[in-house]
């Protein structure tokens, strides 16, 4: 992967989205709560896997938009855990985008995302419980 700014993503891509004209705010730019969307969609896909079971998420913290977000360009969220509680997983979400017609990798957002594992109740569950 070319990396604009020879930086290169953190953790495990878990979604890919085409940025499109819905998705824009009233300036044309991708807007930032579609992004941020996108985002925690990617970081339940992973807390959920690891919980085996559903997660909610519970606090979304430190985010930074890094560059803008246009259509056309392609969304990668990559996420890694940073720390994992007995009912809680939290996640560094990062999003990668590739710009139309380039070759080249750039972050433009990045946040840290909390999940709960709960049980058909929603209540929190243990997650070495839901593993076993």
């Amino acid at each position: 992967m070319d990396v604009c700014n020879m930086e290169k993503p953190c953790g495990e891509m878990m979604t890919r989205t085409l940025c499109m004209p819905k998705d824009t705010n009233p300036s044309g730019d991708i807007f930032g709560g579609w992004l941020l969307c996108e985002m925690d969609n990617a970081g339940y896909l992973l807390a959920s896997r690891i919980a085996g079971g559903r997660t909610v998420t519970v606090a979304i913290d430190a985010m930074e938009f890094h560059l803008p977000v246009f259509v056309g360009d392609t969304i990668g969220c990559y996420c890694e855990v940073v720390k994992q509680g007995k009912t809680s997983i939290t996640i560094k979400v990062e999003a990668w985008i590739k710009r139309q017609f380039e070759d080249c990798y750039a972050k433009a957002t990045e946040g840290v995302f909390t999940f709960v594992s709960v049980d058909e109740n929603r209540k929190p569950r243990s997650i070495e419980t839901s593993n076993a």
